[in-house]
């Protein structure tokens, strides 16, 4: 009798010992889970305008306002960083001027790098109104991305 006692305690501290440990990995994710289901929920999307070309702005606008159509204004969030060349696209004559103005009332966020208004000679009053800006559009794409940006380059 006192044999099989002590093997039903092995076994019963044996599955004890084995089974905590995935009792309290399953605890952890099931816990984790809504957070990770929440944080899903909204796509980060950052769109790099870098060419002086305005086939390449309207392109960039079509790819914001169709994330946008396709996961909705509340599953989204979309920042669209102009630099370089592609600073045309938020002056005030730009061809993309209206485009621009629609993508930034439909809650599509829109800036301009300081560092190529500087080396361009242009000043805010040069630029569409409403626009945000960043001092670098290089430094904006990289913490985009470190913060879970999906990087889109059109």
């Amino acid at each position: 009798m006192k044999l099989h006692s002590f093997r039903s305690l092995s076994v019963l501290t044996l599955a004890l010992m084995l089974g905590a440990p995935l009792a309290a990995s399953a605890a952890h994710h099931a816990a984790k889970a809504p957070v990770a289901a929440t944080a899903a929920s909204v796509e980060k999307v950052v769109i790099q305008v870098s060419d002086g070309d305005a086939k390449k702005w309207a392109l960039a606008l079509n790819n914001a306002k169709n994330v946008q159509a396709d996961l909705g204004k509340d599953g989204s969030e979309i920042e669209i960083v102009v630099y370089g060349p592609g600073i045309g696209m938020l002056k005030t004559d730009s061809v993309e001027g209206v485009r621009v103005a629609e993508a930034m009332s439909a809650g599509i966020k829109v800036v301009a790098c300081m560092n190529t208004m500087t080396g361009m000679k242009l000043t805010k009053e040069d630029m569409l109104p409403n626009i945000g800006y960043v001092k670098a559009g290089v430094v904006e794409l990289i913490k985009k991305q470190h913060e879970g940006y999906a990087y889109i380059r059109p």
